[in-house]
This record gives C-alpha cells, sequence and structure tokens, in this order.
C-alpha cells in the first residue's frame, strides 16, 4: 500500500464515533409506539421506503429521520395518531440530537498518530449542518483536522468537487469509512484510495451487496488497525 498520501480523509458518523446504534434503539422505540398499526417488519419497511423518498428533500440526519418518522406514522395510522403520538415521535428525534458523543475504540491514538507523522487529516461526512458541526465540536477531535467537509450526500462528483478544493488529484487522497456504499466505492472510481471498516450496525440504504473486482481499497476489522496497514 502506497503511504504517500496528500490527504487522508476520514468519515465522522460510524467510523469516529457511535451513531447508527442509537438510530436503530430510536426505531425500536417507534415501533412501541405505532404497535397498534403494524408489526415491527412493516413498520420498518414503511420507515425505509419513507426515509429514501425524503432523501432529496431532507438529506440526511436525525430531523430528516423524525419527519420521516412522523410522515410513516401518518400514513399507517391512516392519519388517525393522535397528538400524543406525534409529541412521542419528535420526543425520540430530540433523544437522538441530544445522545452523548462516544468515540470508537482506537480512534484518539490513530488520529495522534497520523497526526504527528505530519499527514494532513480532513473529515468528510454526510448530514445535517448544524447536527455534525455539534457532534465534531463535543467530540473534541477538531484539533487533528485540516479541514471539515459537511456535504449533502457522498456521490463521485461530491468528492471530485472537495479534492478540486484541496487541489490534490485523487491518486493522493485516501478515505476512510465504515460504507462501501458512501465513503470507499465513489473515491475508488475517481481514482482514490479507500480502507473500509466495517461498524457494527449499518443502514440498510447504505448496504452494498456485491464489490467484486473494487480496487484499490482495503478492509480492517477495527481503525485501530489503520497504522499497520500503512506501516505507520
Amino acid at each position: 500500500m502506497k503511504k504517500d498520501f496528500k490527504v487522508i480523509g476520514f468519515d465522522a458518523d460510524d467510523t469516529l464515533w457511535l451513531n447508527e446504534t442509537y438510530y436503530r434503539e430510536g426505531e425500536k422505540d417507534f415501533y412501541k409506539l405505532l404497535a397498534d398499526f403494524g408489526t415491527p417488519k412493516l413498520l420498518a419497511k414503511e420507515l425505509l421506503k419513507t426515509e429514501i423518498q425524503n432523501l432529496k428533500l431532507y438529506g440526511y440526519g436525525a430531523k430528516s429521520f423524525m419527519l420521516s418518522m412522523v410522515e410513516t406514522a401518518m400514513r399507517v395510522s391512516e392519519n388517525s395518531i393522535d397528538n400524543t403520538g406525534i409529541e412521542g415521535i419528535i420526543h425520540l428525534g430530540k433523544d437522538l440530537i441530544n445522545r452523548p458523543i462516544v468515540l470508537l475504540d482506537g480512534v484518539k491514538e490513530v488520529l495522534e498518530k497520523f497526526y504527528d507523522a505530519g499527514y494532513k487529516m480532513i473529515v468528510v461526512t454526510k448530514g445535517d449542518l448544524l447536527d455534525q458541526e455539534r457532534k465534531l465540536a463535543n467530540s473534541k477531535l477538531e484539533k487533528y483536522f485540516h479541514h471539515i467537509e459537511i456535504v449533502s450526500d457522498k456521490q463521485e462528483h461530491n468528492y471530485q468537487k472537495l479534492l478540486s478544493h484541496l487541489e490534490i488529484a485523487p491518486e493522493d487522497f485516501l478515505m476512510i469509512g465504515n460504507s462501501l456504499k458512501s465513503d470507499i466505492i465513489p473515491v475508488v472510481n475517481i481514482g482514490g484510495y479507500g480502507v473500509y471498516v466495517p461498524c457494527k450496525d449499518q443502514w440498510e440504504y447504505e448496504k452494498v451487496a456485491n464489490v467484486d473486482g473494487l480496487k484499490n481499497y482495503w478492509e480492517i476489522k477495527q481503525i485501530s488497525d489503520l497504522g499497520d496497514l500503512m506501516e505507520i
């Protein structure tokens, strides 16, 4: 593996800190609130459908999730859900936003190692601007990063625009993240490199069934293995 990358990018949610687990817990509470209107399996299917339909309108993050829960509740209940139920969903959304930042094992140590080695590191994360800024501030990790990029989505054109802004070629960029769909495949497709770090919980929408033939990426079990991979 090459080591002379000019910039190393890190995803934030579920790469640097715990996130998706909170969403799964919120979904379970949502199913309990809507128990009179469907089984968890049905509600999960309907919620995912609503979330995907709303991505172009609301983007990613807790606020989008909360709005999708409200819309799903109104649809499956045929608008019979009462104010108490809607209030309960809003509470779930606020609880999600206010969850504490819990760094994943080895994150701080890895960032310190790469920072001391002189690597220029950035964060590339998608989601609600206010929410992601709050998470970064509460993580106490901002000092390690040269640049923070909060994007509406992680498609090839988003990465191309970022690399153009940073004035580097794709082959000089390495992206580390927990999503093959958002963090690895788009970067590799434009000529960059990626390191995939699977997380415990993953949103169904982010799952990729097949990556046969995908080159210039590596998979590690945990972020603490990154130093060994790059021999740092």
